[in-house]
């Protein structure tokens, strides 16, 4: 059931300090603010009133390790009471550590094991290939260092090789990957035939315009820049 709010993005970190315990992973959670809430107001056909609608767009947050802003910024839309943010990862809490589908509402994946959210992203968008739903976009969230595990390197291959236009992967880049990537994060995804932008992370004109951007023939990565982790920005 749909909660009516008005709230607004100067409203999501005062939401955020709701939250509290040991396990928050500030820099995590923060690193994907901006991003989540410019999907959320200006580019996903989703609402709290849509959850099960075949042609929803389907958001997969694959960073799921620290989800207070994710929760924020439903609760912003919605889809979660504000009130629930106060029980933060309690016992019988429907917001966990890491968001479960089958307790928070509008989550669509149980995230958190890093690596996981980018081939699931392309199971999803094969799936709704398959039952003939060509309208709705998928698009996920991963963090630059998830790039890391080798099962991103598959769906990265297969999603250009196959040409498929509705999957969006929106990777926030604060540099803590172990290794780096040779020419860059989007080269990487260009090689493999996808269409790329790199914008500054916290720009929300420029996240908007390059989240937007969708193409028949080859799906989207959108490098999403922001402050190293551990920085103040």
């Amino acid at each position: 059931m749909a909660i009516k709010t008005d709230y607004q993005y100067a409203d999501l970190r005062p939401l955020m300090t709701r939250m509290t315990g040991d396990e928050k992973h500030d820099s995590a959670a923060t690193s994907t603010l901006d991003v989540l809430w410019v999907l959320y107001d200006q580019v996903l056909s989703v609402g709290p009133d849509r959850v099960d609608d075949p042609q929803r767009d389907r958001f997969l947050l694959s960073k799921g390790h620290g989800p207070m802003a994710y929760y924020a910024v439903l609760a912003a839309k919605g889809f979660l009471d504000p009130a629930e943010l106060d029980r933060f990862g309690e016992f019988d809490s429907r917001l966990g550590f890491h968001p479960d589908r089958m307790l928070a509402p509008g989550v669509e994946i149980g995230s958190g094991s890093l690596g996981h959210g980018l081939p699931l992203a392309l199971g999803v968008t094969l799936g709704l290939r398959a039952r003939g739903l060509d309208r709705p976009r998928v698009v996920v969230l991963v963090g630059d260092a998830e790039l890391d595990e080798g099962s991103n390197h598959e769906a990265i291959q297969v999603a250009g090789r196959w040409g498929l236009g509705r999957l969006t992967t929106v990777v926030i880049d604060n540099r803590s990957s172990s290794t780096g990537w040779p020419g860059g994060i989007a080269d990487r995804f260009a090689r493999e035939g996808w269409a790329t932008r790199v914008v500054d992370g916290r720009d929300h004109t420029a996240l908007h315009q390059a989240l937007s951007a969708t193409f028949t023939d080859r799906p989207l990565a959108v490098v999403a820049e922001v402050e190293p982790r551990g920085g103040n920005r």
